[in-house]
């Protein structure tokens, strides 16, 4: 995914509110720094944040996407990857985000 890639993103949540659906189904984005396939320090840092989000985007690979079922799994997988899209397209762009309070009214509407 390219937004793993981007230089510069916030590695606490880099896919921004930009839908509602990404914020139901995706939730905060963390980055897991670059670490080479199967090493164990990327399996560490991964294990680290599962249980706090149903995603996480590795560093110049992807995303790892959990789920309370596949489909689940599924909808935010779709999810992620067409808000990422959303966010490259609109790169340079004025983003109008949804707001912390609109998160907020999402996150506990819909909190799973």
């Amino acid at each position: 995914m390219a937004l793993s890639c981007l230089d510069g993103t916030d590695p606490h949540n880099c896919l921004p509110p930009i839908t509602a659906y990404s914020v139901m189904r995706v939730g905060t984005l963390p980055l897991v720094p670059y670490y080479p396939p199967g090493d164990e320090s990327l399996a560490a840092a991964v294990g680290a944040l599962a249980g706090k989000h149903h995603a996480v985007l590795l560093a110049n690979h992807g995303p790892v996407v959990a789920g309370t079922s596949l489909a689940a799994a599924t909808d935010a997988i779709e999810e992620l990857e067409e808000s990422a899209r959303l966010v490259l397209l609109l790169r340079g762009e004025k983003l109008r985000l949804l707001t912390p309070d609109q998160v907020a009214d999402l996150r506990r509407r819909y909190a799973s």
